[in-house]
């Protein structure tokens, strides 16, 4: 089983928006180059030049915990795999720096989570809260976070 962690999105923003701002991102931050275009992060997803491998599309399921323990429906999803034996850590690094910059350009409620067990981070609104937990937001990536945030950890049901 591969680790992945999952960004669910309530977004007027269309899958291909989304990518397209995933892609922007991601070539300013140097990690992804020309050759990686929206329609391949949407079709098969692209590998970033640390090897972790993204994907963003649309939601389709009619139930997910985030619906059932949050209270938001996704209509947006991107998912990023870290590559091994890639160093997890510089991996995550990049991803909340993607994740932030698609916060700042895609409006609505959002929740990073690794596989739906570990809630990283949740924005209900404009209010943005990451999880307590000091190993998942030590210094530089809390810097890395360009919202207003607080701390506060959220957890799906284990139903």
């Amino acid at each position: 089983m591969s680790i992945s962690y999952d960004l669910d999105m309530a977004t007027e923003q269309s899958a291909s928006q989304v990518a397209h701002e995933l892609c922007d991102i991601a070539r300013t931050a140097g990690l992804f180059d020309d050759s990686i275009t929206p329609e391949l992060v949407l079709d098969d997803g692209a590998l970033t030049a640390k090897g972790m491998w993204i994907r963003v599309g649309k939601e389709t399921r009619s139930w997910s915990p985030v619906i059932a323990d949050l209270g938001f429906t996704p209509t947006v999803w991107a998912a990023f795999q870290p590559a091994r034996p890639s160093d997890y850590s510089d991996q995550q690094d990049d991803m909340i720096r993607l994740v932030s910059g698609l916060l700042d350009r895609a409006p609505g409620d959002a929740v990073l989570h690794f596989q739906s067990e570990v809630i990283w981070l949740l924005r209900r609104g404009s209010e943005l809260s990451l999880n307590e937990r000091d190993d998942l937001w030590p210094p530089h990536r809390l810097a890395a976070v360009s919202q207003p945030n607080r701390r506060a950890t959220h957890h799906f049901s284990e139903e």
